[in-house]
């Protein structure tokens, strides 16, 4: 066997054998271990974004909580999602003046200003989190001055969510879609998003068939969208004559497939897996924007390009940014936060923009937008970190 060959196999099986932290230890058992079944810790005494899953897994009943936490078949994909990022080393700039670095923080996202690039993902069913729903969620992020996806299968309708806008004129939502080769039926919903006032529709494509989730069978929280789905270039086109509002392809997993988006005229990609949801396998969106860039980096000029996928910190949103994304979505966390409502949304936002601003500070990084591939050591990445 070759050396390479024996190094590889070597990897492999230490990534194997190696423990999962789904929630890295902190202390956060050591301090707040003790709280009563179905209790939430106090929101101040929340550090983290894994710290809002340890309180949901805590105080929310287990058919809720897999609902959020599943992934595909042995969960790999959801596993790589969040390790992926382990894998790449940072490399800081020193000597840098960094004391303006939270006022960089702002972007535009279609045109649209927004207090941070991040956002919340389209993730469906928040009333598993909280009777008040994605009400929580939008009015969470009215407060943190951040764009909202909302999901199609809500538990609240296109208009309910829109009224939950404490200022509807103003604030700025997409809505997400599901379709099929339905016309009639894609154009009603279209018109239900134009009129509910969403600015974009963003049509999820990593989702052709139901996702082989078997955490999520034991408990019969499956997926909402179980058919195999029509979905094709040519459909794309097609449905961007039936509305006004741009249409962003969710789900883009491949160079190829990031390079006909753009010459199909896509004003926006998403580098999306599910959540490692649908396909057990499928990259983390920080692998596919690695691969956008080494062989197609143009991609990152000629259209906008989001991804979601395993983003828990700062630094995580900075490697994304780093390679050419112009924001980055976070829907699990955003779930569990919301299990406060509105309140745990907005401190979940307010962690996030100070751990980018505090992580971007430590790199050397003076302007957010100014982040480049350069302070990322993409090349020889440890595999079993």
């Amino acid at each position: 066997m070759r050396s390479s060959d024996l190094l590889l196999s070597f990897a492999a099986t230490a990534l194997a054998a190696r423990p999962f932290l789904n929630e890295p230890d902190t202390g956060i058992d050591d301090v707040m271990g003790n709280l009563t079944a179905g209790e939430l810790p106090p929101l101040d005494q929340i550090i983290g974004l894994p710290d809002f899953e340890w309180a949901f897994r805590h105080a929310r009943p287990a058919k809720n909580y897999t609902y959020y936490r599943n992934g595909a078949a042995g969960e790999w994909s959801y596993r790589n999602n969040l390790e992926a990022y382990s894998r790449f080393r940072l490399r800081p700039r020193v000597m840098v003046d960094i004391t303006n670095i939270e006022s960089t923080l702002s972007t535009t996202i279609l045109g649209h200003n927004f207090s941070a690039p991040f956002f919340i993902s389209p993730a469906a069913r928040a009333d598993y989190a909280n009777e008040v729903a994605e009400a929580g969620l939008v009015q969470g992020a009215y407060e943190g001055n951040i764009l909202y996806m909302a999901a199609l299968y809500a538990k609240l309708s296109i208009e309910e969510i829109a009224a939950a806008k404490p200022t509807n004129d103003t604030q700025v939502t997409f809505q997400q879609v599901y379709l099929d080769a339905n016309d009639t039926a894609t154009k009603i919903l279209f018109e239900r998003a134009e009129k509910a006032g969403s600015k974009a529709i963003v049509f999820t494509v990593d989702s052709a068939a139901d996702g082989n989730r078997h955490r999520a069978l034991r408990y019969g929280v499956g997926s909402a969208d179980s058919s195999y789905s029509y979905i094709t270039w040519d459909y794309y086109q097609k449905l961007q004559n039936m509305t006004t509002l741009p249409v962003i392809i969710k789900g883009i997993m491949t160079v190829e497939d990031a390079v006909t988006a753009v010459e199909k005229g896509a004003p926006a990609i998403m580098l999306s897996n599910h959540g490692g949801r649908q396909l057990d396998g499928s990259p983390s969106a920080l692998e596919v924007a690695l691969e956008i860039y080494q062989q197609a980096p143009q991609v990152f000029n000629q259209t906008e390009v989001y991804a979601d996928g395993g983003v828990r910190y700062g630094a995580d949103a900075l490697k994304l940014l780093a390679l050419g994304c112009k924001a980055v979505g976070l829907g699990r966390p955003f779930m569990y936060a919301n299990a406060y409502g509105a309140a745990g949304v907005k401190k979940a936002i307010d962690i996030m923009k100070h751990e980018i601003a505090l992580d971007a500070a430590n790199m050397g990084v003076a302007d957010i937008k100014k982040i480049n591939p350069s302070f990322m050591k993409w090349e020889n990445n440890n595999w079993y970190s």
